[in-house]
């Protein structure tokens, strides 16, 4: 029997993880992977006991982008359309789930790859980890991980990355906000554990609310977005776990 794409895991704390698992493709994204990812996303938006999603990757490489063999065996603008569509709807379905999903990266991470790992809400990079949009090298500009990448490191250091192709180490990587953490090889599950736990441990309403709101906000107007911001504080307040937590705050107590 053949190894499935996409291994799955949970833990008995909703703790959910998807490995990818194309090793002998450095985890390139082919449409079935693709297929794999957005089903599986789709089943957690659905599941309210799951808490948080770790999203990693066998063998050596985390991902190396699209699959180019695939791509070029199908050389029409209504396929490749099509490819990017799927992609988009992928990444986009990582921030619409009510739960932070944490990369845990190793290896290369290029392209698609990278923009994947920018897509995530949270990153943990082992220090071998190396990250690149480097379409730029084949004479493809990386418009889609840039829409990501720009949105994750100062402007000019993704338009650079854009279009030199130039890999950057996980310690430039966490230097300018595409991942958080950086680990040894040896420690990269425990630091993702640590922020895995870190995330449990608070109330899941506060965290779904919270994870909503900060992309709506991040997008919009100062205006709009303290207006938004607003109004789901005032929603989240009303919570049962947020008012027994500012009670148990208040009589110095740990909460129920």
């Amino acid at each position: 029997m053949s190894e499935p794409l996409l291994r799955r895991d949970r833990d008995d704390r909703g703790v959910v993880t998807l490995t990818l698992n194309r090793p002998q493709a450095f985890n390139a994204l082919s449409e079935a992977m693709l297929t794999e990812l957005g089903e599986a996303f789709a089943r957690l938006a659905d599941d309210a006991t799951v808490r948080a999603v770790v999203l990693g990757a066998s063998g050596k490489a985390f991902c190396a982008g699209h699959d180019l063999k695939e791509m070029r065996a199908e050389p029409s603008l209504a396929y490749y359309q099509g490819l990017f569509a799927q992609c988009t709807a992928v990444m986009m379905a990582i921030q619409r789930l009510p739960v932070p999903v944490i990369a845990r990266v190793q290896g290369l991470a290029t392209a698609a790859g990278c923009q994947l790992v920018a897509m995530c809400d949270l990153a943990v990079a082992s220090h071998d980890a190396r990250f690149a949009v480097s379409g730029i090298n084949v004479g493809l500009f990386c418009a889609t991980p840039g829409v990501a990448l720009s949105r994750n490191v100062p402007r000019k250091a993704a338009f650079e990355m854009l279009v030199t192709g130039e890999f950057i180490s996980a310690d430039e990587a966490k230097a300018l906000g595409l991942v958080n953490r950086v680990a040894a090889a040896e420690a990269l599950d425990d630091e993702v554990e640590a922020v895995v736990a870190s995330i449990v441990a608070k109330p899941a309403v506060a965290v779904a609310m919270g994870k909503a709101l900060f992309y709506r906000q991040i997008e919009a107007g100062i205006e709009a977005a303290y207006a938004d911001a607003g109004s789901t504080m005032a929603c989240n307040m009303m919570d049962p776990s947020a008012l027994e937590g500012v009670l148990a705050f208040i009589e110095k107590r740990p909460p129920n």
